[in-house]
């Protein structure tokens, strides 16, 4: 085997890799806590855009005051990324990361 065929093949394995991360959900919107925004924003943020209950948002906006950062929605990068992307142009502090 030459150094083509197992370079190719080490990407193939790669793309493979992050498919399947994606298909089954190995990804999760992580936010992180910031000076600016009140709880009331972030748990009605977390009502509208990642159909959380109120009390699931609000145990949410308590773990990323106290802890600094929570995970606060899981799935494939197709489905979070227009969540995170509504996440932050509602000025929350949020980005996608593998789990």
């Amino acid at each position: 085997m030459n150094a083509d065929n197992i370079y190719n093949t080490q990407w193939q394995q790669q793309e493979e890799d992050d498919l399947l991360l994606d298909v089954l959900g190995g990804y999760a919107i992580i936010l992180y806590n910031d000076d600016v925004n009140t709880f009331d924003h972030v748990i009605n943020c977390l009502v509208e855009y990642c159909d959380h209950d109120p009390v699931q948002a609000e145990q949410c906006s308590l773990i990323v005051h106290y802890k600094g950062k929570c995970e606060v929605m899981h799935g494939g990068t197709s489905e979070l990324k227009p969540v995170c992307e509504a996440l932050s142009d509602k000025g929350l502090s949020a980005v996608i990361e593998e789990v």
